[in-house]
């Protein structure tokens, strides 16, 4: 499984497609496409064009809520926020080879997701974000060595966890020692695309 994940931008469709474009042209392998309170029609749209974008650059597709639409165009998989479809139901739909996703953002969570059969988990966020709506507590690099010392007490082996929430190049190596896998960025690679090279490189 990849370690950086792209999720994309934008507010419109023109947007979304030109910033998925310049992240897959700069060697992004790993896109998820989130677009909150799209038209139905558009959102449809982008996934589809999305999609056959990865397909020509050997990238994985990741839809972001949409379980059904992800069956659709054959995406690899789904994300699911806490309070989406449950990963049983988007597994049932999926089947077995797909990729789910779950977000977390505090110790029982990573739990409930573990036990749910996630094949990655997304907990955050890092630190403030205006990516994100409804945001979640804040959890800083104490609040990652927490969730990882708690699952080490419990004996529960560490998931492939991606953190997210205004991740910068130099977050990577500080949540790599504190057992973190991967990394979801949105903004950063939004606004400059070409620091995906060096975001790779510096992933273990």
């Amino acid at each position: 499984m990849e370690k950086l994940q792209y999720i994309s931008q934008g507010n419109t469709i023109q947007e979304q497609e030109l910033h998925i474009r310049k992240a897959l042209d700069n060697g992004i392998k790993w896109l998820q496409v989130r677009w909150k309170n799209a038209p139905e029609n558009e959102l449809i749209n982008l996934c589809e064009i999305s999609k056959q974008l990865c397909s020509e650059y050997q990238s994985v597709c990741i839809i972001n809520d949409h379980v059904q639409l992800a069956k659709e165009i054959g995406a690899e998989g789904v994300h699911l926020g806490l309070n989406d479809r449950s990963i049983e139901e988007a597994r049932q739909t999926l089947g077995e080879n797909k990729i789910i996703g779950g977000t977390a953002n505090t110790l029982s969570d990573v739990i409930q997701r573990i036990n749910e059969s996630c094949d990655y988990i997304g907990l955050g966020p890092l630190r403030f974000t205006i990516t994100k709506e409804k945001l979640s507590p804040v959890l800083g690099f104490e609040g990652y060595q927490e969730i990882v010392d708690g699952l080490k007490e419990k004996s529960i082996d560490i998931p492939k966890i991606f953190a997210i929430g205004s991740v910068t190049l130099e977050d990577i190596l500080p949540l790599q020692e504190i057992g973190i896998y991967g990394v979801a960025v949105s903004g950063l690679i939004t606004k400059q695309p070409t620091i995906i090279n060096e975001l790779k490189k510096v992933m273990i």
